[in-house]
């Protein structure tokens, strides 16, 4: 039996993911019309709309959802930030929109944030399951979008995303957004056909990149929009498949990591490296991917290209970002660990709780 013919095995999938993570992986296409649905139901309160700047507050997989958000909203006269850490830039103020997301509601570097945006008059939102920020948004007026979702942070990402651009959609950043998410919709269910866990391995393209992975580092690469896809890529590999990835961005990569490739040789020896890619691509981009690709094979570093799928720049990050959380769940199983849950960070949180 070949690594790849392993995956096929259900038992294993029965072992070492008692919690079904599997399962919400492939239920993507249904959560995000079920986000869409809730969020096209919310009005901004007067007023919000007419925030000159938008900032997302997040931390690990809510803020990879404020990420793509932003990354789709650069070309709205709007700017788009993100903030991961306990506090807001300086600008922030009361014509700033401040979405503060937080799965669990009880992210404190999120929490302490949004604090700050209380304080300074901002117009907030909050996205959350309920917790502290939930608590603190009731208690200031502040409204909220409350979902239900029995999983882990990362999984929610449909919930967090669809809200993101909905909110986005009433403030300005961006426009209609109703078509794009249909198309995402159809063009990952039309993957997961392809790529489920039911598809054997001999036809299944992301339980082959997996085996291909076994016993390697990752090295993800996206540019334009997928450069958010990358990021997400790299943090799967890390919390699903409990395992180091590096994430890069072209063309940055060609003017200082480049230079690197050929050292230290016993880790050029375990990289490989993913380039992320869509047809909508400029060709002077497809060309620097080509020519980037021939240096890693002269440096001696394995490579590949994964190309999205999808019209609009939605379904081409969506189809990108599945197709990686299809990969690390794979790469989780030949690994033999359980991928959903997430010891350090518990851990360390208790850490930080304790003071």
């Amino acid at each position: 039996m070949t690594i790849a013919d392993a995956l096929d095995d259900r038992t294993l999938i029965e072992r070492l993911d008692p919690s079904g993570l599997i399962g919400r992986i492939e239920a993507l296409p249904e959560q995000c019309e079920e986000a869409w649905r809730r969020v096209a139901a919310f009005e901004l309160p007067a007023g919000h709309s007419e925030a000159s700047t938008v900032v997302v507050l997040g931390m690990g997989g809510s803020a990879i959802a404020g990420d793509i958000f932003r990354a789709l909203s650069l070309a709205s006269r709007k700017p788009v930030h993100v903030v991961r850490g306990y506090d807001l830039p300086a600008f922030v103020g009361s014509e700033t929109l401040v979405v503060a997301c937080s799965h669990s509601g009880n992210t404190e570097e999120t929490q302490s944030a949004f604090e700050q945006a209380l304080a300074v008059n901002a117009k907030a939102v909050a996205l959350t399951m309920g917790g502290r920020l939930g608590e603190l948004a009731a208690a200031s007026g502040v409204p909220s979008l409350v979902y239900r979702y029995d999983g882990e942070p990362r999984s929610a990402l449909g919930h967090q995303l669809m809200t993101l651009l909905g909110i986005g959609q009433q403030a300005g950043c961006l426009t209609a957004q109703g078509g794009a998410v249909q198309e995402a919709v159809r063009s990952l269910r039309a993957q997961r056909e392809l790529i489920g866990s039911a598809v054997p391995a001999d036809r299944n393209a992301a339980k082959q990149l997996a085996s291909r992975l076994y016993g390697r580092l990752p090295v993800v690469v996206g540019s334009d929009v997928l450069i958010e896809a990358a990021r997400r890529w790299k943090t799967q590999f890390n919390e699903n498949s409990k395992c180091w990835a590096i994430c890069e961005e072209l063309p940055e990569l060609d003017h200082n990591t480049i230079v690197g490739f050929g050292l230290t040789k016993d880790v050029v020896r375990q990289l490989h490296v993913i380039f992320l890619s869509h047809p909508a691509l400029g060709k002077g981009m497809d060309r620097r991917i080509e020519l980037t690709g021939e240096a890693l094979s002269d440096a001696g570093v394995t490579h590949e290209r994964v190309v999205a799928a999808g019209d609009a720049p939605l379904a081409q990050v969506l189809t990108s970002v599945h197709f990686g959380d299809f990969v690390s769940y794979y790469l989780a199983l030949l690994n033999g660990v359980d991928p959903s849950p997430v010891d350090p960070i518990t851990k360390l949180k208790q850490g930080l709780a304790a003071g």
